[in-house]
């Protein structure tokens, strides 16, 4: 079987940009894995490749849900493996690419999602909209602090899905998750940069999403019902903007704020990846970058 290339890492480390050169170099189609993307008119605030800038490169798993639909990563792995399976038929290679760990993992590896109770879920659930999602989150740091530092505070539907994991098996959440057994032969390539060259890049990034017109973009979004949507609207960027147009924030605020929380998801990012012995790290700042990720996928593939 062929293999798939995994390019992985944090947010705005350079990952987009290698994929987009490998699929031209190995004759490559690129199978979306940041969960933000999946979402229809989520553009400029994930930064989703325009079709000019994805040069030819066919793109799937872009687009595929309307902003009020919950994630489900169950699904995410249907879609993507079909899509994966797809493009090995036809010859070509698959490049699996996006910096949301967990759906990486649900693609590559032997990976069956635990059940679910839709009592315990709904209690839950409940407790989430009665209290918010930082009392859930105190719980689950102290039953499973493993889990938590994988998941953002404020990210109240993956809290609910722990902690009722973790009451349904009376193990820890990260125990459900099974030791990594491969589902696809596969090369995984992690971009990351200096520390304090992503902080300003992610500044800059921000600031570009401003001027490209994210205010407005989260504007029409919200009356399509993003602020309904209880994964979407966890978006950064749109998170902030939705407070800023709820009167919350200023707009300096909110940008700020976008830039601060980037910048904390991209430690939980790395948290999550560098735990991984099998992904080859790469500096995007190299000058060698590109020739380094050919050679690495190369000498995987003999």
């Amino acid at each position: 079987m062929s293999t798939v290339v995994a390019v992985v890492g944090p947010t705005a480390a350079g990952k987009s940009a290698l994929s987009i050169a490998l699929a031209h170099a190995l004759d490559g189609e690129v199978v979306n894995a940041d969960s933000m993307q999946l979402y229809r008119g989520l553009d400029i605030g994930t930064a989703k490749l325009t079709p000019a800038e994805r040069e030819g490169v066919p793109h799937h798993l872009l687009d595929i849900w309307a902003v009020t639909e919950p994630a489900s990563v169950a699904e995410y792995q249907r879609l993507a493996r079909a899509a994966v399976d797809d493009i090995l038929a036809r010859g070509r290679v698959p490049l699996l690419v996006g910096g949301s760990g967990l759906y990486v993992r649900a693609v590559l590896e032997q990976f069956e999602f635990p059940g679910t109770d839709p009592v315990v879920r709904e209690r839950l659930e409940a407790e989430l909209a009665a209290v918010g999602p930082a009392p859930l989150y105190a719980r689950l740091r102290a039953a499973d602090p493993v889990a938590a530092a994988g998941i953002l505070p404020g990210n109240g539907r993956r809290i609910v899905r722990a902690l009722e994991v973790i009451e349904l098996t009376g193990a820890p959440f990260t125990a459900a998750l099974p030791e990594p057994t491969p589902f696809y032969p596969s090369v995984q390539l992690g971009v990351d940069l200096d520390t304090a060259l992503l902080d300003e890049r992610i500044a800059r990034r921000v600031d570009r999403m401003w001027a490209d017109g994210l205010v407005a973009e989260t504007r029409e979004l919200a009356g399509q019902g993003l602020a309904e949507g209880r994964t979407a609207s966890r978006a950064l960027g749109y998170q902030q903007v939705l407070r800023l147009l709820a009167g919350e924030l200023t707009e300096a605020e909110a940008r700020d704020e976008t830039v601060r929380a980037t910048r904390r998801f991209v430690r939980r990012q790395r948290s999550w990846f560098r735990r991984d012995p099998r992904i080859h790290w790469l500096d995007s700042a190299a000058p060698a970058f590109l020739d380094t990720a050919l050679r690495m996928v190369a000498d995987h593939r003999r």
